[in-house]
């Protein structure tokens, strides 16, 4: 695989992106990196990934994988010499799996509702998010990952939105640490692993990006 050409479109307030990045840098494999702009979609982008025309997408010798959570498993099959990011056990791998798909269905949207509405509907989002972070400690438990002893798969499917969290607390009107402690030590944790540090942008930076959805979308 030293001669495998690896490129991702992305996008890097993406949370989905940051899943890809972190699962490469784990492997520790070479891939070019390109940004996309949304609003101005670049033709490979178009070529690539021509039913959802979305980010993030991995080309691998010219190949593409769509799908953030798709691309982790195939980062994890093709490269399986190193770091396993799924569980060995075929029933460990099923909870793995269900655990990303609820952060897919239920965590993103109550956290868009945080930073993209206003009143009600905000109110609800930020009950739904917490509620959702309380349902994902009690999958930690005690553990220091949620693949136990090993960062994996769902830590990788989960770590993105903590760079957002800035901007959640910052709409919302709440602290994380304060309602989910053991969510932000677990967040801190994996934050200590150069794969996390160095595939997530700054919160602060994020926030910026944040304000200028709002008053794009006449929220501000």
């Amino acid at each position: 695989m030293a001669n495998d050409e690896v490129i991702l479109l992305d996008f890097w307030p993406s949370m989905f992106g940051m899943r890809l990045r972190i699962a490469l840098a784990e492997k520790e494999i070479k891939y070019e990196y390109r940004d996309e702009d949304l609003r101005n979609k670049s033709p490979l982008l178009l070529q690539m990934n021509p039913i959802h025309k979305k980010i993030p997408v991995l080309i691998h010798n010219g190949k593409p994988i769509c799908e953030s959570i798709i691309g982790v498993e195939y980062i994890d099959e093709v490269w399986k010499d190193k770091t396993p990011l799924l569980p060995s056990d075929p029933y460990e791998r099923a909870q793995a799996r269900f655990w990303a798909d609820y952060i897919d269905k239920k965590l993103y949207r109550s956290a868009r509702k945080i930073w993209g509405t206003n009143g009600e509907e905000q109110e609800v989002g930020k009950r739904e998010f917490i509620e959702c972070l309380k349902v994902l400690e009690g999958a930690l438990g005690e553990k220091p990952y949620f693949g136990g002893d090993n960062f994996g798969f769902v830590d990788i499917a989960l770590i993105g939105f903590y760079s957002w969290f800035h901007s959640y607390e910052t709409y919302g009107n709440f602290s994380t640490e304060a309602e989910c402690p053991k969510f932000v030590a677990w967040a801190k944790r994996c934050m200590q692993r150069d794969s996390v540090a160095k595939s997530l942008p700054d919160q602060h930076k994020v926030l910026e990006f944040a304000k200028i959805l709002r008053h794009k979308f006449g929220l501000e």
